[in-house]
């Protein structure tokens, strides 16, 4: 397995498929979400109306439409309560639903944006353990998925 991380525009990355860290109603937003779905074109938001949402920890697959990728995995990650409400959990899931989705539909190489950052929980070791190990436990038991890039972007200047 190669896990690369980079930084740049996720839209713009050429792979089998993009990981899109989405909302439960799946129909865009803000941040890298609302960006993915604006480059994708009305094919996606079509597709993604058929899928009635997506529960946080669970990701959902679709087309990639004007996106230079053959599919989006969209997962809504957890929103941070403190750490005691699930959170980690809810994250490993997340991770676990897109790789078992890259996986069944024979994606190589997968291209993925922070599904939750600092941000979105806090500065907690243990949901960025979980992040990590998460990824790191299934891919290398998997053996199928050999490459994992993690996009990344500068925070926007104040």
């Amino acid at each position: 397995m190669n896990l690369s991380i980079v930084q740049g525009d996720i839209t713009q990355f050429h792979a089998d498929a993009i990981v899109n860290a989405a909302n439960t109603s799946l129909l865009g937003g803000a941040g890298v979400d609302g960006a993915i779905h604006r480059v994708a074109g009305p094919g996606l938001m079509a597709e993604c109306k058929t899928l009635n949402g997506c529960p946080t920890g669970e990701a959902r697959i679709t087309g990639g439409y004007d996106l230079p990728c053959r599919y989006v995995i969209h997962t809504p990650g957890p929103i941070w309560r403190g750490g005691g409400h699930g959170e980690a959990a809810q994250l490993a899931s997340c991770y676990r639903s897109c790789l078992t989705l890259a996986l069944e539909n024979g994606v190589y190489p997968a291209a993925w944006s922070a599904v939750c950052s600092a941000e979105d929980l806090g500065e907690d070791c243990e949901v960025i353990r979980a992040r990590l190990y998460e990824k790191e436990g299934f891919v290398t038991n998997a053996m199928n998925l050999l490459r994992v890039t993690v996009g990344v972007r500068e925070r926007d200047e104040e």
